[in-house]
C-alpha cells in the first residue's frame, strides 16, 4: 500500500509541478538555515573526551578576601601558586595535573636554527595518561622527572615535522629559553574542543605545539609570563606567580567513582577549614568539585552570539513550515476533486489522510536532500568568518542524518493539518462539481 502512495504523490508531483517545487524549496531554506547553525552548536558543546569525561573533574578553592567588592559568590576558576603546590600534594585522587601555558623562544640544537616563540604547556607528568594524549614516538616524562626539574620536553607531530623533518626525534635536543631539553616523546596535533583544561585562553584556541614539565617551566632563567592572572588587590602580585592574591594554575584530578569524589570534596574542604584557621583563607571553606561537562557547562564555552544565532535560524525554520503549510493547503485543494471521486469509490478518510501524509513526507526528504548542500555551504561560510571556533564546525554523518530526518519529521507535521482537511471533503459535493 505504501508503494500505491508513493505512486500516486509522484504522479501528483508531476501534476503540480510549481506548488511542489516551491514547498521543497521552503523545507530546504528551513533545513539548510537550522542545520548550519545547530551544527555550530553541536560542534562547539560537544564532549572533548568521550571516552575520559566522565572521572575528570576539576577542583577549586576560594583564597579571597572575605570582603571583597563585587566578588563573584563562586570561587576561582584557577588556584594561586600555594594551593596548587598544597592541592598537587593532597592525597585521594588517582591521577592530578597541574598546568599553564606561555610562549618561549625554542630552536633546534644545531648551527644556524632559526628562533622561534612557541606556544608551550607547561604541565605535570600526568596529563598524557590523564587526558589520553595519543603518542607517536617515545613517552611521558616521570614524576621523579617533575620533582627533579628535568630538562625534558615533548613535541607535537607539527613540531616535529617542521624541527627534525617527521623523524623520530626522542633523544634529540632543544634550545628552549636558553637551556637545553632532551626530547623524550612526540605526540599528535592533540586539540579537543572545547580546550576544557585551561578555558581562560581561550576554548577554541590553537594547540601547543610543546609540553615540558611544569616545575621545570617555572624555574626558567627568564620571565615569559604565566598565562592568564585574575589578581585581586593590584598594588602588588600582577605577573608574580608565587604571589598569594593571583590565581592562574589550572588544576585536575582523575576521580574513578562517586565514593571517589566525595572523599575528596571533604579533603578540599577540610584543606580550606584547615587554611582557614591558619589566616590564609579568610572565608568559610567554599569548595567546587566539578566534572568535566559540569565545568563546561557552568563556564558557558559556547559563545552567547552561536545559541542566538541558531535560535533565528530556528525562527527561519518555523516559517519555512508555515509557508510549507499553506502551500500543501492550496495543493491539497486543488485536488479535492481526485479526493472526491477515490472516497466515492470507497477510500476510507483514513486512507486520505495515509496518502496525503506520504506526499508531505517525500517533500520533506526532498527538501532535506537540497537542504544538506545549502547547510554544507553555510558551515563553509562560517568556517571563513574571523572567530576563533571557525575551524572547528564541520557536517558530519550523525548530523546529515539528523538533518534528513528533522526535515521529513518537519514536513508530515506541517502536513497534518492540510491532510485532514483534505480527508474531510464530502465526495457527493465533489463528484457534483466534476
Amino acid at each position: 500500500m505504501l508503494a500505491y502512495y508513493c505512486h500516486l504523490a509522484l504522479r501528483s508531483f508531476r501534476r503540480h509541478r510549481v506548488l511542489t517545487a516551491l514547498m521543497v524549496l521552503a523545507i530546504a531554506l528551513g533545513i539548510g538555515a537550522s542545520m548550519t547553525m545547530l551544527t555550530v552548536l553541536h560542534n562547539l558543546s560537544g564532549n572533548p573526551l568521550p571516552t575520559r569525561s566522565a572521572v575528570l573533574f576539576h577542583p577549586q578553592v576560594d583564597p579571597r578576601p572575605a570582603r571583597l567588592p563585587g566578588a563573584d559568590p563562586e570561587p576561582p576558576d584557577d588556584l594561586t601558586w600555594q594551593d596548587a603546590v598544597n592541592l598537587y600534594a593532597l592525597p585521594g585522587a588517582t591521577r592530578r595535573v597541574l598546568t599553564s601555558t606561555n610562549w618561549l623562544p625554542t630552536r633546534a640544537d644545531a648551527p644556524g636554527s632559526a628562533l622561534a616563540m612557541m606556544d608551550t604547556r607547561a604541565t605535570t607528568a600526568d596529563m598524557f595518561a590523564m587526558f589520553g594524549v595519543p603518542f607517536v614516538y617515545g613517552t611521558g616524562w616521570s614524576q621523579a622527572d617533575d620533582e627533579q626539574r628535568a630538562l625534558v620536553v615533548v613535541l607535537t607531530r607539527s613540531l616535529n615535522d617542521t624541527l627534525f623533518g617527521g623523524a623520530d626525534s626522542v633523544g634529540r635536543t632543544l634550545v628552549i629559553a636558553t637551556k637545553v631539553f632532551r626530547v623524550v616523546g612526540v605526540v599528535e596535533d592533540w586539540n579537543p574542543q572545547p580546550r576544557f583544561y585551561d578555558l581562560g585562553s581561550g576554548a577554541f584556541s590553537e594547540p601547543a605545539k610543546l609540553y615540558m614539565p611544569f616545575f621545570t617551566w617555572l624555574d626558567l632563567p627568564q620571565d615569559y609570563g604565566y598565562g592568564p592572572m585574575a589578581c585581586w588587590d593590584h598594588g602588588d602580585g600582577t605577573h608574580d606567580p608565587k604571589a598569594p592574591n593571583c590565581t592562574w594554575a589550572q588544576f585536575w584530578v582523575q576521580l574513578d567513582d562517586a565514593t571517589q569524589v566525595a572523599a575528596y570534596r571533604q579533603r578540599l574542604e577540610n584543606y580550606s577549614a584547615q587554611q582557614h584557621q591558619l589566616g590564609r583563607f579568610q572565608r568559610a571553606p567554599n569548595v567546587r568539585v566539578r566534572g568535566l561537562l559540569e565545568w563546561l557547562d557552568y563556564k558557558r564555552v559556547v559563545p552567547s552570539l552561536v545559541r542566538m544565532q541558531a535560535w533565528i535560524a530556528l525562527g527561519v525554520l518555523l516559517v519555512c513550515l508555515v509557508n510549507a503549510v499553506g502551500l500543501l493547503v492550496s495543493k491539497f485543494s486543488r485536488k479535492a476533486g481526485e479526493v472526491g471521486v477515490r472516497r466515492a469509490l470507497g477510500a476510507s478518510r483514513r486512507a486520505v489522510f495515509i496518502q496525503c501524509l506520504v506526499e508531505a513526507g517525500l517533500i520533506g526528504l526532498a527538501g532535506g536532500l537540497l537542504g544538506a548542500p545549502l547547510a554544507w555551504l553555510g558551515l563553509w561560510m562560517v568556517r571563513q568568518q574571523p572567530v576563533p571556533y571557525a575551524a572547528q564546525v564541520g557536517l558530519d554523518a550523525p548530523m546529515l542524518g539528523f538533518a534528513l530526518l528533522t526535515a521529513m519529521v518537519a514536513a508530515l507535521a506541517a502536513g497534518v493539518w492540510p491532510a485532514w482537511r483534505a480527508a474531510r471533503i464530502a465526495p457527493a459535493l465533489q463528484v457534483k462539481s466534476l
